[in-house]
């Protein structure tokens, strides 16, 4: 029992003296990442925990023998992960085309065009101004010296007839109203 006490307490003194620099030093290895450099000294510390022949030594200090073993834990770290693939979360493949969206873009892109020109030029210069330019209803209201009143209907209403002119698309009239590619590039050509 007292072995435990003294290993314990033999440990908490090295962290003490000499945790901070060598926190310091795997900081330096990790390139800045507080994470990694905790995470290295955590398991420097095991390690001199799991080698009680390591105090010992003929040597003054365990420093050198901490940071020797740090930088050997910092270059295997850095082996490791650089020889196994780069990790990739769900939002960067959410966020990444497949091949078939440019296809389907394209033919949504013919569809949203073609249901455009069916509104009336009151309702297309509309849709223009506020999906497609960007502008708020008051900037559209400027633009085209109407009532913002106006320009709110107008929307509403070109919105509810593209949805009906673009069967299939239901779904991607909302999109609409949030500017999409599609319909962007169909009034820009």
């Amino acid at each position: 029992m007292t072995t435990t006490t003294t290993d314990e307490r033999a440990l908490a003194d090295l962290q003490r003296d000499h945790g901070p620099a060598l926190f310091h030093f795997l900081l330096g290895l990790t390139f800045g990442d507080r994470q990694r450099a905790e995470d290295l000294l955590q398991e420097t510390l095991v390690r001199a925990w799991q080698h009680p022949e390591a105090f010992d030594g003929a040597y003054e200090s365990m420093r050198p023998w901490l940071f020797t073993v740090g930088r050997r834990l910092a270059i295997d770290a850095r082996r490791s992960r650089l020889a196994r693939p780069a990790e990739v979360g769900d939002a960067v493949l959410e966020s990444t085309p497949c091949g078939e969206d440019t296809a389907e873009s394209a033919v949504a892109a013919l569809d949203v065009r073609e249901a455009v020109r069916t509104l009336s030029p009151e309702h297309r210069a509309v849709l223009v101004q506020i999906y497609f330019r960007g502008l708020s209803v008051g900037e559209t209201a400027q633009v085209l010296g109407i009532p913002a009143g106006t320009v709110k209907s107008r929307s509403y209403y070109a919105l509810r007839l593209l949805s009906r002119n673009l069967p299939g698309y239901s779904s991607r009239s909302s999109s609409l109203s949030s500017g999409s590619s599609a319909a962007a590039s169909a009034t820009a050509t």
